[in-house]
């Protein structure tokens, strides 16, 4: 049997972030033509690869109706003008379905089955609330299979913050105040603007165009965020402001087989090393990525000390915190995060894992010094997801930062 194909991250794009709602900027904007703009964006950024040459096309979705609906990888690819020829599929892992259709996408390229694929994922969360029209089975709730809680993610941060008593409203204001002030120096700087796809949008107002994201508050303070309320329990930690928003967006990502790289003329900005998904009491499901970056870890046979960078999805702050305190990572260590969250950028749920691979990927460019880096998020239901990559531009002779 053959060796397995390397899987090489060549690319990722976005659009800027919307509010969900009728104030949000893409109010008026299809589902399907946001993640359609996205996948434009990718292939006109690499210009040297024929489209006939992509062999799958997976994109998410968390609520699959209406202009989400309709097997959107097949529809999406025609729509972005890609041939007839290339196949496509939907996916729904909830909050890891960007994730879920790059590790899918991966695995058939491993395989030998794809040498080319494009895989994203987009949520309208002011179209499609999550869960909106979901009939769930009534024996979840009359045999006790979960609590009611599990059913609302707010509630199940609120269940983090009762396990772990360190964990404290605290520092979970602070870490989102920290994340606001990442964002804005990131934009100030022009890392998050590189990968942005812009968007036209129509308001009352006429046309415009959409550049950056339209949820970061950079004005946040610890005294703003202490005075917000507890909508999800009287006298509770989790805010709207320790919190990624309902946010509108779509991502994609171009991966392929190393060698079809080389062939043809494609970067590579990421390589895989492993992935692993796990699940979790669906009413903590915040601690997800704990068990499925030891289980990511443990495949490739590193430690979590051999990684150099985090990308984690701030659903909620507690839920990274919960990751920092199991591996012993200081809530302010560098390594995380760098330019800031989805508290500040927003989480159109299903786009997300994208999103955490483009700006790990543009760490891996200005940290040569760095091997390897992670991204992670929790998942509604109780899951968790994690991918673990090599950089490509590492250079052993860099000195380690933080002496790792």
């Amino acid at each position: 049997m053959a060796e397995r194909a390397e899987v090489v991250f060549v690319d990722g794009v976005r659009t800027p972030f919307g509010r969900a709602g009728e104030k949000g900027m893409y109010w008026q904007t299809r589902a399907d033509d946001l993640v359609v703009k996205a996948m434009i964006g990718l292939l006109e950024r690499n210009p040297s690869l024929p489209k006939e040459r992509v062999d799958e096309v997976a994109i998410a979705a968390t609520t699959q109706q209406g202009d989400q609906g309709l097997t959107l990888g097949r529809t999406a690819a025609m729509l972005a003008g890609l041939p007839q020829s290339v196949p496509g599929f939907a996916i729904d892992r909830m909050c890891a379905g960007a994730m879920t259709s790059v590790t899918a996408t991966a695995g058939g390229i491993a395989f030998g089955a794809y040498d080319v694929a494009i895989a994203g994922g987009v949520e309208h969360m002011g179209r499609h609330p999550m869960g909106f029209g979901a009939d769930p089975n009534p024996r979840f709730l009359a045999e006790r299979l979960v609590s009611e809680d599990a059913l609302n993610m707010g509630k199940t941060a609120e269940r983090i913050h009762d396990r772990f008593p360190a964990l404290t409203r605290e520092r979970a204001d602070r870490f989102a105040m920290r994340s606001q002030q990442k964002v804005a120096a990131a934009y100030a700087t022009g890392r998050i603007q590189r990968d942005l796809i812009p968007v036209a949008v129509r308001s009352e107002s006429g046309w415009g165009l959409a550049t950056t994201d339209e949820g970061p508050r950079p004005e946040t303070t610890m005294e703003g965020l202490a005075g917000l309320r507890t909508p999800f329990r009287p006298h509770g930690r989790v805010t709207a402001g320790n919190s990624s928003g309902l946010n509108d967006g779509a991502t994609a990502a171009l991966l392929a087989s190393a060698d079809a790289a080389k062939e043809l003329g494609l970067r590579t900005k990421m390589t895989l090393v492993s992935f692993a998904f796990a699940g979790v009491e669906p009413e903590i499901m915040g601690i997800g990525p704990v068990p499925s970056t030891e289980k990511a870890l443990r495949k490739a046979g590193l430690s979590i000390d051999d990684i150099g960078l985090f990308e984690l999805n701030e659903a909620f702050a507690v839920q990274v915190l919960s990751l920092l305190d199991h591996f012993g990572i200081d809530d302010d260590d560098p390594r995380v995060n760098e330019y800031g969250g989805a508290i500040a950028f927003g989480h159109p749920l299903a786009s997300s894992g994208v999103r955490l691979m483009n700006q790990l990927a543009r760490q891996f460019e200005e940290h040569p010094e760095v091997r390897y880096g992670l991204t992670a998020m929790c998942i509604g239901l109780g899951q968790g997801g994690s991918v673990i990559w090599e950089n490509p531009h590492f250079d052993g002779k860099k000195r380690k930062r933080n002496g790792r």
